[in-house]
C-alpha cells in the first residue's frame, strides 16, 4: 500500500472554545516499534478532548498534539515488532492522541479488533469508554454482583457503557441524569432507577436503598461529599474527572469510621504496558458482553471531520445522549 504523505485532520490553533479546532494538512505518521499506522473512518469524541483544546490537559510529551482518543478503522502499516495486525485488518483503537486526521499511530496492544457485525462508526465508539469502565468499575472498584452501583451521568457515553457492563455483571445500577429522556434512556439500557438530580437528592435515594456499594463519579464538586453519604458503609468511590472541580472540603474521619474507600485514575497518562493490560482485559471480558448482546454503543450523533467544533458545542450543551463520531472517510 503506498501511503500519502500529507493527510487532513483537526488542529487546536488556541486554547479556548469549539471554534479554535481548525481543519489544516498535516505531515502522515510514521509507526515506531511496536506501533500500528490506522487509516481511520471514524473516530470518537470525548470530554478529554475538550479538556485538551480548553488547555486544560496536555497530551503526554511523545503524543500527537492532535486530540482523538480513540477510532476505528483499517491498519495501514506496522511497525517493527508487531505480529498480531497486518495491514488492512480491521480494527478499534485507544489512541495517545491524533485521533482528529485521516490517519494515527497507536501502540499495537491497544487495538482490538472489530467485534463482529458491528459497523466501524459503532467500533470507533468502543475503546475509551471500554477501557475507562472496565478498569474503574471492575479492575480499580471491584463491583460484584448483587452490588447496588451508582453512575453519574448515566446518559454520557462512560454512564451508558457503566450501566450496560454493570448489568450485564448481575449489580444493581442506580444512575443519575438531567431529564426525563435522559433517565428514560438509562432505564432502557438496564438502570434498577433512574434518578433525576433536577427533582431528587441521589443520596437520600441510595441511602433509602441501603447505600452504594460502588460509586463511579465524573463531576467532583459538591457530589464528593453527596457521594460519601450516598456510600455504604465500607463502600468505594472511584473518581475518573472533576466537571465542578476537584477541591472541596470533607471530613475523612467518617472514611475511617465507615471503612470507605475513595479512589480513581485517568486512562492517557498511563503506561503502554497499563493500557495494554486494560486491552487484554476488556478483549477478554467485555467483547463477549458484545456478542452476547448484552452491551452496545448508544450513538447520539456524527458530524464530518471537517465539523469537529460542531461536534464539540454539541457535546458540551450536554443535550447528547451517547457517543459523538467524526466522519472521517
Amino acid at each position: 500500500m503506498t501511503l500519502p504523505h500529507t493527510m487532513c485532520a483537526v488542529a487546536i490553533t488556541a486554547p479556548g472554545g469549539p471554534e479554535v479546532l481548525t481543519p489544516v494538512e498535516v505531515p502522515v505518521p510514521v509507526p515506531a516499534h511496536g506501533q500500528i499506522l490506522i487509516r481511520l473512518a471514524w473516530a470518537g469524541v470525548n470530554r478529554p478532548d475538550a479538556l485538551q483544546r480548553a488547555g486544560l490537559y496536555a497530551p503526554p510529551p511523545e503524543a500527537s498534539p492532535l486530540p482523538g482518543l480513540e477510532g476505528a478503522g483499517h491498519v495501514a502499516a506496522v511497525g517493527p515488532g508487531v505480529n498480531r495486525w497486518k495491514v488492512g485488518d480491521a480494527v478499534c483503537a485507544l489512541l495517545p492522541g491524533g485521533g482528529y486526521a485521516e490517519y494515527a499511530v497507536t501502540a499495537a496492544h491497544h487495538a482490538l479488533p472489530i467485534p463482529d457485525g458491528m459497523p466501524l462508526r459503532e467500533a470507533a465508539c468502543l475503546p475509551e469508554t471500554c477501557f475507562t469502565v472496565w478498569s474503574n468499575v471492575v479492575s480499580r472498584g471491584g463491583l460484584q454482583a448483587g452490588e447496588r452501583f451508582l453512575v453519574h451521568g448515566g446518559s454520557s457515553g462512560i454512564g451508558t457503557t457503566a450501566i450496560q457492563i454493570a448489568a450485564a455483571l448481575g449489580a444493581r445500577v442506580f444512575a443519575t441524569a438531567g431529564s426525563a429522556a435522559k433517565c428514560d434512556a438509562c432505564l432502557r439500557l438496564g438502570a434498577e432507577r433512574a434518578i433525576n438530580y433536577r427533582d431528587e437528592d441521589f443520596a437520600a435515594v441510595l441511602r433509602a436503598e441501603g447505600g452504594a456499594n460502588l460509586i463511579l463519579d465524573m463531576v467532583g464538586g459538591s457530589y464528593l461529599p453527596r457521594n460519601i453519604r450516598a456510600l455504604a458503609d465500607d463502600g468505594r468511590l472511584v473518581q475518573i474527572a472533576f466537571l465542578q472541580g476537584s477541591k472541596v472540603e470533607l471530613n475523612f474521619s467518617e472514611m475511617m469510621t465507615r471503612r470507605l474507600t475513595i479512589t480513581g485514575s485517568t486512562l492517557r497518562p498511563q503506561s503502554d504496558l497499563a493500557k495494554a493490560r486494560i486491552a487484554e482485559g476488556v478483549e477478554r471480558n467485555v467483547w463477549p458482553m458484545i456478542a452476547a448482546g448484552r452491551l452496545a454503543p448508544v450513538m447520539d450523533s456524527a458530524f464530518a471531520l471537517e465539523d469537529a467544533s460542531l461536534a464539540h458545542a454539541r457535546m458540551e450543551s450536554s443535550g447528547h445522549i451517547g457517543k459523538i463520531v467524526l466522519e472521517i472517510g
